[in-house]
């Protein structure tokens, strides 16, 4: 059984004036099935059973170029 493909997103959150950023392997699916990348962050229902996000302190998202 293969696994579904994955890509690597970029994550920036503030917190008090300080950034930093995370990067996630996600489903493809997220960013094919969602006009905006931070809409499947906050509705993709397999996604928000593995990942949480705190949309309130993030700042940026995009997918990194492997």
């Amino acid at each position: 059984m293969s696994e579904s493909p994955e890509v690597r997103v970029r994550l920036l959150f503030a917190d008090e004036g300080a950034y930093h950023h995370e990067d996630l392997h996600l489903p493809a699916s997220v960013v094919e099935n969602y006009d905006r990348l931070i809409d499947g962050l906050r509705e993709d229902p397999a996604l928000l059973k593995k990942v949480f996000v705190d949309v309130g302190r993030l700042c940026g998202a995009w997918v990194l170029e492997e």
